[in-house]
């Protein structure tokens, strides 16, 4: 599969160790649909069929975000074969909330002792 036509994506953030990393973002199409692939040190990620390109892409940042990378952007390098250097601006992709921590028992003891704020009528 030749890859003229489709767009490339310069993608950074941290991975889930926290270390900086840059990588390309590639497409390959399959009939109307495309995966996005990120190969990464020893891994390579792809993502299922998607209509777009930018489904694709979407696709992969959630997987990403779900094996614990944060901070992730990226950048058009090519669209539509045509290399566009650093001429487009970088998208930012909002890290999903962290799950709520549970409150553990020695907390929940001394939230019982602590005073509560009242108010006080004094007239």
């Amino acid at each position: 599969m030749g890859t003229g036509g489709l767009d490339k994506h310069q993608l950074a953030g941290l991975d889930h160790r926290e270390r900086g990393f840059s990588r390309p973002v590639e497409f390959e199409q399959a009939g109307e649909n495309f995966f996005a692939i990120l190969r990464y040190e020893t891994i390579r990620i792809s993502t299922e069929p998607h209509p777009g390109q930018d489904a694709a892409l979407v696709a992969l940042i959630q997987i990403l975000h779900q094996q614990g990378y944060r901070q992730l952007r990226t950048q058009v390098s090519f669209r539509n074969g045509i290399y566009l250097g650093s001429q487009e601006l970088w998208v930012e992709y909002p890290d999903p909330a962290p799950p709520p921590k549970p409150e553990r028992l020695l907390s929940k003891i001394a939230g019982w002792f602590r005073p509560h704020n009242k108010s006080t009528n004094l007239s």
